[in-house]
């Protein structure tokens, strides 16, 4: 996969990407170690596989270890004392989206791109392609692999494509897909015009096909030069495929697609939402196209219980407990939605704002959305390396939205939580930062 390269090292292993790579590393015989600032569940995964990894950052994890290539994510800054070593010393370094290129651009590549539901489409066309035996590398644990990551034994390679600091842009896929494009992420590009500038060449760098989302309002009106151009849509018809008569009933939802005038049949999701259905559409088209076995593709898209994190259902017994990954205002939106119209009883929905950067950029949006849920409760903001310059708190944001939205500790949390009578009582807990670890802790101890 690599050439002249033994010893790979990551700064910032633990990060879903980053551990990814290195499983995918390690399984084809590389010397992988790595480095990150505490323990995650993950990391006990890759030390069973045979990955040195060091918790802490300092010089002396890299120092004469014969690296020949310094894998780093973007939480790694310049200051960092193993990236200062590396630099010192010249040893050759790589960020984490230009080593998933290196790798990626050698196969029929299909990268899946987007603001959000880019880990859930990847996902799902990872299962869909499981009888073609691909390589994955996405954001979230797959029940059905039990990993973000697998080695295949084709020519297919699966990746979720990340924008957040335009690495998606070192990737030439063969296919793509990309499932809307919205403003996020300021704090690296700058301008919303900036985020669509690279969103079209990432369009335009796909050599085969490119499968985009025309319900997406700023998709269709991108500056797109490339002509293999496939839309999908679950509102209009005048789309290469779309789907149709979409019926929701007690957490499944059944809906017909018709692909380039043929009716494919009826499909079923065991995830809520339309969102979702939507992001079966590009799954759908690509297994048809590669002539997947298609009642195959239904039955594991039925089966399909999302990425962890997406709407996931960590404890199910007299209450629910949710864990989602949501963080920006539209998923936060088409989660509430997909709750409200799926779960019984009093929902009440603990979120964790993530970075002062992005609760100050999308605060009104924020207030808007977030005041659509009855119970609400914040957790103070996750500051993701981020200093607080921007004026912004969990209190400020609770005071916007009203309606009762009040700011507790996790050990507010956890009382309410214990202290709870209701049958049918869902709890919702939301964010990108450290609120997954608080949910699972909760229930441990519920246990």
């Amino acid at each position: 996969m690599l050439t002249n390269v033994r010893n790979v090292y990551f700064s910032g292993i633990n990060g879903i990407g980053m551990s990814g790579l290195a499983k995918i590393l390690v399984k084809e015989g590389y010397n992988v170690a790595g480095s990150d600032l505490e323990r995650k569940a993950i990391t006990q995964e890759m030390e069973e596989m045979g990955i040195k990894i060091y918790i802490g950052q300092v010089e002396e994890n890299v120092k004469d270890k014969g690296i020949d290539l310094f894998v780093y994510s973007t939480a790694i800054r310049e200051t960092n004392p193993e990236y200062r070593y590396v630099v010192e010393n010249n040893i050759k370094k790589i960020k984490r989206g230009q080593l998933l290129a290196e790798i990626m651009n050698k196969f029929e590549g299909i990268a899946v791109a987007g603001t959000h539901g880019k880990t859930t489409t990847s996902s799902m066309m990872s299962v869909a392609f499981l009888e073609k035996d691909p390589f994955i590398v996405v954001g979230g644990i797959i029940p059905e692999i039990n990993s973000n990551s697998k080695i295949g034994n084709s020519e297919y390679f699966i990746a979720e494509a990340d924008e957040s600091d335009n690495s998606f842009l070192y990737i030439k896929p063969k296919y793509s897909v990309v499932t809307n494009v919205e403003p996020d992420h300021l704090e690296h590009h700058g301008t919303y015009e900036n985020i669509k500038r690279s969103f079209e060449k990432f369009i335009d760098s796909t050599e085969k096909l490119a499968i985009l989302c025309k319900d997406c309002t700023e998709i269709p009106e991108l500056n797109i030069k490339n002509k293999n151009i496939v839309w999908y849509s679950i509102k209009k018809e005048d789309t290469h495929i779309f789907a149709t008569n979409i019926r929701m009933s007690e957490g499944h939802t059944k809906y017909e697609v018709i692909k380039n005038g043929k009716n494919l049949g009826e499909f079923e999701l065991s995830i809520p939402g339309e969102h979702n259905v939507s992001n079966s559409l590009p799954v759908i088209y690509l297994a048809h196209e590669m002539n997947c076995n298609m009642d195959t593709v239904k039955e594991r898209l039925l089966n399909f219980k999302g990425a962890n994190r997406r709407y996931q259902v960590i404890y199910d017994n007299k209450m629910r407990i949710i864990d989602d990954y949501a963080h920006h205002p539209t998923e936060i939106k088409v989660t509430i939605d997909a709750a409200q119209k799926t779960e019984k009883g009093k929902i009440t929905l603990i979120f964790q704002p993530h970075r002062y950067s992005r609760t100050k950029f999308f605060f009104d949006d924020f207030a808007n959305v977030l005041g659509k849920i009855d119970n609400l409760i914040l957790l103070p903001i996750y500051a993701a390396s981020e200093d607080n310059t921007y004026g912004v708190t969990s209190e400020s944001l609770a005071e916007k939205i009203g309606k009762g939205a009040r700011v507790c500790n996790e050990a507010e949390i956890e009382e309410m939580i214990r202290n709870s009578k209701g049958i049918d009582n869902t709890y919702i807990f939301m964010g990108a930062g450290s609120v997954s670890k608080l949910a699972h802790e909760i229930i441990d101890r519920l246990k």
